[in-house]
């Protein structure tokens, strides 16, 4: 009897080795989809909007240059108030924005343009 127990001991053991965990793929952490407005959104025209701890800019990608600065504020329901100042026209606006989807901003100008920022990366 005894060879017998030693046997399906063994048969376990073997059988409890091959499933260890070295056979398998590592698992990826799933990357989670952005939250709410903070991070960087590009305009149709190539100019790169950032959104950081309430603080507004849009600058153009070629040189960098700053062509508007200002405050944003998340209301409820998700609608994003712009207060910026356009160091072009050296004037004072707003813009209401919505978040459509986690990449998609659509924004309404104070003078009623509308205008979409997609989030980069």
């Amino acid at each position: 009897m005894k060879p017998l127990i030693f046997a399906a001991l063994l048969a376990g053991a073997a059988t409890l080795a091959s499933c260890n965990s070295y056979d398998r793929a590592p698992v990826r952490p799933v990357a989670q989809a952005p939250q709410g407005v903070e991070g960087s959104w590009v305009d149709a025209n190539g100019l790169v909007s950032t959104f950081s701890a309430g603080q507004f800019a849009t600058r153009t990608t070629d040189t960098n240059t700053t062509m508007a600065t200002g405050t944003y504020i998340t209301q409820p329901g998700g609608l994003i108030e712009i207060s910026l100042y356009s160091n072009i026209s050296k004037s004072a606006s707003k813009a209401n924005c919505s978040l459509v989807t986690p990449r998609q901003l659509n924004c309404t100008s104070g003078s009623g343009a509308q205008f979409t920022l997609n989030r980069q990366g």
